[in-house]
């Protein structure tokens, strides 16, 4: 008996042993099939091979300008995608260092990262050990985000990461990885995505970052709010050196390096939120997105779905050249915002009535009412259930509230009904310049800001033109060849018999030459209106609409005689374009926005081109050329000379309506046709004096300091060469005091 109880130790601990290599082996079989049922996503949703091929992310469209810059993002996110090479050195460095510093050598799960988490997080209680998750599961997890919040839940999600990180590292490249993670990772500040980040923190492409830029926003990525640059620049700041220091330990950076670095302030100059409401460019992004949503309802995708301008990432390519873009809006807040508004300020101070004026209460009563209904505040009390009574004195109670000036957003305290009425105070504004002979719109300004003012004053509104209408009237006049620039006309009354037998006389604004013979040239340089009146009778409101026609106004239009004075409304858009016909030897050109529009791998869905037509002939344009130098040159234009000192060939027309409610500017160069618009919301909200109120002053200064720059910008070499001659030469004298000097000799000769 003795001899059998070592013998069946012997038996029993061998029989032990197998019970643990079967435990053993029946845990890793169940760990197998645990990874492999959940690979093949028994317990829950698992990426299939053709979502890891095509992760699904929204992508904003990317609105670029014709030189390449862009100018912002349509999307539910702002997030746009960006290639390896896209990437600077410094960007990949400071991440790797900071976030994977074994990224190169693990196969997308670091176990020894792991085991250090269990060693000395977990067990040891050691939180500033560092994560274990690797650049490629972080990638899986802003891929395909968790949607258990359970404990097992997590424990799950973290499994499921690991797989999807081995896919992803068997699908990819180690730097396709790298940059697919900066395309889906949150920057804050409304920046999905390296590309957004690097444009709304240092306008900066990813390629341009530097060492600083590049470790400023690789430490956003712990926290965006805490860290952000523009909320918390010390943390920032802090953060960015933590990345450094990191750096130094990786070896992607030395110690004098850091040491150079590491007590330079974040430059936050070139901050611009890349939000809708904000940045370059606003109105006219809008109007893309605008056009895109129909063009999407017409076109589909390969598998048959229909494009989604907020989510598929397509790329927009405007005519704009962001330069130019930049001058417009600078000189509109530049005119705007440091004279003319603080002007007419000054001008309603202390008027009972302002900013409306000479209309009854009853009809002020009516437009703020108008304008209350109109408001997101009305709506949502109007939601809540409330009665108009009760509504209104919620109006009248004051309240804190941010309003708009030109100096910045300013808190405040004022009731809703007042900031309305303040809001109605505001001059506003519409600019849109055209290339003539390709129909390219360089620039588009619809308004003062979007994120308060959302009426598009270059295709949405149409105002009152005044005396820009006058050279379709003198067009008119001189294309049958009877009339040319130096012709003389009387400078007298004109009447025009209406319907119900009275008499229309229009009066000239001044008498100065009045009942004398004036030329064409400086009858349109002074905006006489006895002149237009008597082009007018010459011929006939049919004749002039059906000119203005193939120049590409299509806003409705009256035949009445009163046109000759400016009284249609038309867009901005439309006078640009039609203007410019005279540049291009009477060729219109219809404006376009847009060039091609292309998905998200660069591939052409769309390209455009612009509409032409004959409009007039190549010699009346070029005469019309002459005439407009005319206003610039000697005419109610002038100041561009004397004061902005713009001596280039310029052609220009000024416009000012009734009671001065809209100031108006043509000019056009050879190369550019811009028109300009000033005005107050409504009609009856405009300057009492014309001093102020009229296009001269009003409207004319933005163009010559929007200009002033293009022709000062070395790298846009504006043309400044004079307007291109009919292919046959004009057998006319186009210099009125040679032309009359000819008329004099000539009937000296007669005369014996």
């Amino acid at each position: 008996m003795a001899q059998n109880k070592p013998k069946q130790k012997k038996e029993q601990k061998k029989s032990f042993h197998k019970i643990l290599w079967k435990i053993f082996t029946l845990v890793w079989i169940a760990v197998i099939l645990f990874f492999v049922m959940l690979s093949f996503g028994w317990f829950g949703f698992m990426p299939s091979f053709e979502e890891l091929e095509n992760p699904k992310s929204n992508l904003a469209t990317e609105v670029y300008s014709s030189d390449g810059e862009i100018l912002g993002f349509i999307g539910i996110e702002n997030r746009s995608n960006v290639y390896f090479s896209d990437l600077s050195p410094n960007l990949v460095n400071a991440l790797i260092a900071t976030e994977d510093v074994r990224f190169f050598e693990h196969s997308g799960i670091d176990f020894r990262s792991l085991f250090r988490v269990l060693g000395k997080t977990i067990i040891g209680g050691d939180r500033s050990s560092g994560g274990g998750s690797t650049i490629t599961q972080q990638l899986a997890k802003n891929l395909f985000p968790r949607e258990r919040k359970s404990k097992f839940g997590l424990v799950y999600s973290k499994f499921k990461e690991w797989i999807v990180a081995v896919k992803l590292e068997h699908n990819y490249s180690k730097t396709e990885i790298l940059s697919m993670y900066l395309n889906t990772v949150d920057f804050g500040s409304n920046a999905f995505g390296i590309k957004t980040a690097a444009k709304t923190f240092f306008d900066k492409t990813p390629s341009n970052l530097s060492i600083e830029e590049a470790a400023t926003l690789v430490g956003l990525l712990k926290a965006p709010t805490t860290y952000s640059p523009v909320l918390n620049p010390d943390n920032s700041k802090h953060r960015r050196n933590v990345v450094m220091t990191q750096m130094i330990k990786a070896g992607f950076l030395t110690q004098e390096e850091y040491d150079e670095k590491k007590d330079k302030p974040i430059d936050m100059r070139k901050y611009s939120p890349q939000t809708h409401n904000e940045g370059t460019a606003t109105y006219l992004r809008e109007y893309v997105r605008t056009y895109m949503k129909d063009w999407c309802k017409k076109h589909k995708k390969p598998n048959g779905e229909y494009y989604d301008v907020h989510k598929d990432g397509l790329r927009i390519y405007t005519t704009i050249d962001s330069r130019m873009q930049r001058y417009a809006e600078a000189a509109v807040a530049e005119h705007l915002g440091k004279s003319l508004q603080p002007a007419f300020f000054k001008e309603m101070k202390g008027k009972k009535d302002a900013p409306f004026v000479n209309i009854s209460k009853e009809q002020i009563d009516t437009y703020m009412k108008q304008a209350m209904k109109q408001s997101d505040r009305y709506r949502n009390l109007k939601d809540q259930g409330m009665s108009e009574k009760e509504i209104r004195k919620v109006f009248d109670e004051k309240v804190k509230m941010r309003v708009f000036t030109w100096r910045g957003a300013r808190d405040t305290i004022m009731s809703p009904w007042d900031s309305l009425r303040y809001y109605k105070s505001f001059l506003h504004t519409g600019l849109m310049s055209v290339e003539p002979g390709t129909g390219h719109v360089k620039a588009y300004v619809g308004g003062i800001n979007y994120r308060y003012f959302k009426y598009d004053n270059v295709t949405q509104g149409r105002r009152q033109v005044g005396s820009t209408f006058k050279p379709f009237v003198y067009t008119m006049a001189m294309q049958d060849g009877n009339l040319t620039p130096c012709s003389e006309v009387p400078n007298s009354e004109v009447c025009f018999e209406n319907a119900d037998g009275s008499d229309w006389c229009p009066k000239n604004s001044t008498d100065q030459r009045e009942d004398e013979m004036v030329t064409l040239k400086w009858a349109l340089a002074n905006s006489v209106n006895y002149v237009s009146a008597y082009l007018m009778k010459q011929g006939s409101p049919e004749v002039v609409i059906e000119l203005a026609r193939r120049m590409g106004i299509k806003s409705p239009i009256d035949p009445v005689p009163a046109i000759c004075l400016g009284t249609p409304d038309i867009s901005v858009y439309e006078m640009a374009g039609a203007m410019a016909t005279y540049a291009n030897k009477g060729e219109y050109v219809e404006p376009i926005i847009i060039s091609r529009i292309e998905d998200n791998k660069g591939m052409v869905l769309d390209h455009f081109i612009p509409k032409r037509n004959e409009a007039i002939d190549e010699q009346t344009a070029y005469m019309m050329i002459e005439l407009m130098k005319g206003v610039v040159s000697s005419g109610t234009g002038v100041r561009l000379r004397y004061k902005y000192g713009l001596n280039f060939p310029i052609a220009g027309k000024t416009g000012t309506t009734q009671n001065n409610s809209d100031g108006w500017f043509i000019g056009i160069t050879p190369r550019l046709a811009t028109a300009v618009w000033v005005g107050g919301e409504i009609r009856s909200i405009h300057f009492r004096s014309m001093a102020q109120g009229q296009g001269a002053n009003a409207a004319l200064p933005i163009w010559a300091l929007y200009m002033k720059e293009v022709y000062n910008d070395k790298s846009i070499n504006f043309y400044r060469g004079d307007f291109d001659k009919p292919s046959v030469p004009l057998d006319i004298e186009l210099d009125c005091d040679k032309y009359q000097e000819e008329i004099d000799s000539e009937n000296n000769m007669y005369a014996f």
